[in-house]
């Protein structure tokens, strides 16, 4: 007799059973939409470049659609689960493999380095996770600038914010977030995902978003704090000038001092926030520090 296997999980059909069996009601206070297009599923999967002796972290399971995916693909999959009513459903899902540990945590109180303390044999550590909306940014720079910091990030986010994040200067989407994220990682999207790619579905579409930590920067930051403060005064209110967001974070007396920067740095006199590129963010960053807090300093 042949025997049958079991669909997978992410297959739409196995999907709603499972849901069926467990009653499983989803909380909107979780941002919960469960991924039941295997077409994306495959497409996270390539997108993390995927080798056997790799750890990875998922953040959200759910019902265990990609944690059975990645199970078949890496080391070791560490999930991290916050709903305690998803513990006996996966518990039962992802039975058939013993390379998954589920871990019930707030993703936002934990640390990469407690998560991956038991697994101290492996390759490259990588986060794959569908983040839900409400704390997307929270989630993704607790991870970037965690005590352990993960080689490669695959993140389903809203697609707005995915392409504020990749957007680079002169695109209208562009903005400190852009900047935090590119000063320390690659970024791009590797596809965006219709909002029926879910269940249930939410009400917008999504974008599965690559971050990967520089091997070598190409950004040298001399001052960080004046570089942040700079970057977010700047795109404080988009559609004034630079130099009039300056003059508000340093003060109006300092108007002339700004031009001087301004014209130093070949800017246009009246140059918004969002046409400068990194590198004259940096620039400007030196140059205000040099003239207004090195000064103050002495």
């Amino acid at each position: 007799m042949v025997e049958i296997q079991p669909l997978d999980i992410a297959d739409p059909i196995r999907t709603q059973a499972i849901l069926r069996r467990y009653g499983f009601q989803f909380k909107k206070s979780l941002g919960q939409n469960f991924l039941t297009n295997k077409a994306v599923l495959n497409g996270i999967l390539d997108a993390a470049d995927l080798q056997p002796t790799d750890l990875v972290v998922e953040i959200g399971p759910g019902i265990g659609s990609l944690t059975e995916q990645l199970a078949r693909r890496v080391k070791q999959v560490v999930a991290v689960e916050i709903d305690e009513r998803l513990l006996p459903i996966l518990a039962d899902t992802l039975a058939p493999y013993n390379n998954i540990e589920v871990v019930h945590q707030d993703i936002l109180k934990t640390s990469l380095a407690e998560l991956t303390a038991n697994y101290p044999d492996h390759g490259a550590i990588k986060v794959v996770a569908n983040l839900p909306y409400y704390i997307t940014t929270p989630i993704m720079f607790s991870l970037i600038n965690g005590e352990v910091q993960p080689d490669v990030l695959v993140l389903m986010m809203q697609k707005e914010v995915a392409q504020r994040i990749t957007a680079n200067s002169g695109n209208k989407h562009y903005g400190s977030l852009s900047i935090d994220v590119q000063t320390q990682m690659t970024a791009e999207i590797a596809q965006i995902v219709p909002r029926t790619s879910f269940v249930p579905q939410p009400n917008v579409d999504s974008a599965v978003l690559v971050l990967q930590r520089y091997q070598h920067s190409p950004y040298q930051i001399d001052h960080p704090e004046m570089f942040s403060t700079i970057v977010k005064s700047s795109f404080q209110q988009r559609r004034k000038s630079l130099q009039n967001n300056l003059a508000n974070l340093f003060g109006k007396d300092k108007r002339e001092q700004i031009t001087q920067i301004i014209t130093e740095l070949d800017l246009p006199a009246q140059v918004r926030a969002e046409q400068l590129p990194i590198q004259k963010f940096i620039d400007l960053s030196n140059a205000c520090f040099t003239t207004f807090a090195s000064k103050r300093s002495k």
